[in-house]
């Protein structure tokens, strides 16, 4: 009844003759015909692009995913695994445009959206073979025969239906969160679309002194890596958690006003101004909270309807002493935490 073990660890060639058995055999219709009439545990694949080849990172994902369906098939449930094909996005309109030598909107509506559409259309299926080989030879069970494809109108109008439930039952609502944009393709990004262009880059940070109201001759020492954005600035942020300073700067030429103040985090002192500050005492970050300073710049304040309601310290946790001052400034328009805060 069984062949006798190869004691030769040739891996790759036990899982081919496994693949093989598996179509020669049906077993994966077998695996479902068992549990038919069972109930139901629904598997629809979080659908991948086309039009971009399979690397680990599917392959590890897949994995992942095929075991949900098989542990739900052994434990009874009849399990169908339908396949998917993500053919909406700005990857599929970004490699079209490469193809077709276009840079933007005002160059795909010169060569014509209808057109477009169909040239991405054509795209998304480039490397359908290599993703079915590539699904096969992981094993994962999934019907791709009958794959639901997000071009397709069914798919779309049902799309349309669930958002139409949704708004019946009020579960919709309207409010504000930042997000990426892109101002070459005139639309916001998604963290998945932002990655797809990730690399590590040098980025400049500096340091700003904000005076403190009240205060003479003192300054909250901040930190900031997105310079750009402090015009924006309504608040700055501390670790109410973690211990702060008030110092004394003397004896260095790189202060206007030899024996300035400034508070910052304890334990970045040295690291900020090496042996020329004396503390003259230390508090919680939650001692600074309310506390008002006067902005670097003041385009905000001629925006903000009541400026009591801006530049005064808050705190986070997500205020870390890594880096930095452990004071950080805060632009709502600018990043998730930020827009938080705010």
């Amino acid at each position: 009844m069984y062949k006798k073990v190869d004691s030769k660890l040739d891996f790759v060639s036990r899982e081919l003759e496994v693949l093989k058995f598996w179509k020669d055999h049906d077993i994966i219709d077998k695996s479902l015909s068992q549990r038919k009439g069972n109930e139901i545990y629904s598997f629809y694949e979080g659908p991948p692009t086309a039009n971009g080849k399979p690397h680990t990172g599917h392959v590890l994902t897949r994995v992942i995913k095929d075991l949900i369906p098989r542990y739900r098939t052994m434990k009874g449930y009849y399990v169908p695994r339908k396949a998917g094909w993500d053919t909406h996005g700005l990857p599929v309109e970004l490699e079209v445009e490469k193809k077709l030598g276009l840079n933007g909107k005002e160059h795909i509506e010169e060569f014509g959206v209808e057109k477009f559409i169909e040239e991405c259309k054509k795209s998304v299926w480039k490397y359908l073979n290599e993703w079915e080989e590539m699904t096969e030879r992981v094993a994962f069970w999934v019907d791709m025969d009958n794959a639901y494809i997000t071009y397709e109108n069914d798919y779309i109008e049902s799309v349309w239906w669930a958002l139409k439930e949704i708004w019946k039952k009020n579960l919709i609502y309207k409010g504000h969160r930042v997000v990426p944009y892109c101002p070459r393709c005139g639309t916001a990004l998604s963290s998945h679309e932002v990655a797809q262009g990730y690399q590590d880059i040098t980025e400049t940070s500096i340091y700003v002194r904000m005076p403190v109201e009240g205060e003479d001759n003192t300054y909250f020492a901040v930190w900031t890596t997105t310079p750009w954005t402090l015009p924006s600035n309504v608040a700055l942020c501390v670790n109410a958690d973690e211990e702060y300073a008030l110092v004394e700067v003397s004896g260095s030429e790189e202060h206007e006003k030899i024996g300035a103040r400034y508070y910052l985090a304890t334990a970045l002192i040295e690291e900020i101004f090496g042996e020329n500050a004396k503390i003259i005492r230390t508090m919680p970050g939650s001692a600074l909270l309310n506390k008002r300073y006067v902005p670097v710049f003041d385009y905000a304040n001629k925006l903000i309807q009541d400026p009591q309601k801006a530049f005064y310290i808050v705190a986070d946790p997500y205020v870390n002493l890594d880096d930095g001052t452990g004071i950080v400034h805060i632009a709502p328009a600018f990043g998730e935490d930020d827009a938080r805060l705010g």
